[in-house]
């Protein structure tokens, strides 16, 4: 995560293709709804966040493979 908060919702599955920039969560830090994007294109294999988890700097959101 670029910074802590609460996961608000994910937007992509496991097995979902995406495109460097797409959403995959949608966080909610600083009062403020914040979406965590893609870095590259690939298939989404693994999420390691679901909504209501509290979710720290630095932590590994989802693979992209």
């Amino acid at each position: 995560a670029q910074m802590p908060g609460v996961v608000l919702r994910t937007v992509v599955n496991v097995g979902d293709s995406v495109a460097a920039g797409d959403s995959l969560l949608v966080l909610e830090a600083m009062k403020m709804e914040v979406q965590v994007s893609a870095p590259c294109s690939g298939t989404v294999s693994q999420i390691n966040a679901a909504q209501g988890d509290h979710v720290t700097t630095g932590q590994v959101l989802a693979l992209i493979a």
